[in-house]
């Protein structure tokens, strides 16, 4: 047991219907797998489940837990800042790709 720390610049949603609720509501929430931080306050750069760069979001809220079948579970609460442009889209999934997607997948 123990904290993961999260690439400083990712949120990344695992389905679609994550970032629907966060694009049609401002706010929207995500849970991950084990305990992670993701630091309240920062902006950070959302990603699609294909790795595609598509907002800017703020974390407002980060809770680890262990839920009710006995997982270590981190809940992250955020709020929609804005989408970004097809270039900003395209820069920012390369780079990610490039320092932290690419190296999950060697």
């Amino acid at each position: 047991m123990g904290f993961q720390t999260e690439f400083n610049s990712v949120c990344k949603f695992k389905n679609d219907q994550e970032l629907y609720e966060l694009f049609e509501y401002g706010r929207g929430k995500m849970v991950k797998q084990g305990f992670r931080v993701f630091p309240t306050g920062q902006k950070v750069i959302a990603y699609t489940p294909d790795n595609v760069a598509v907002a800017i979001v703020r974390i407002v809220g980060c809770i680890a837990e262990i839920n009710f079948q006995g997982e270590e579970v981190t809940e992250v609460e955020m709020e929609f800042v804005r989408k970004l442009n097809e270039e900003e889209s395209r820069v920012q999934s390369r780079l990610a790709f490039e320092m932290f997607f690419g190296e999950q997948q060697v």
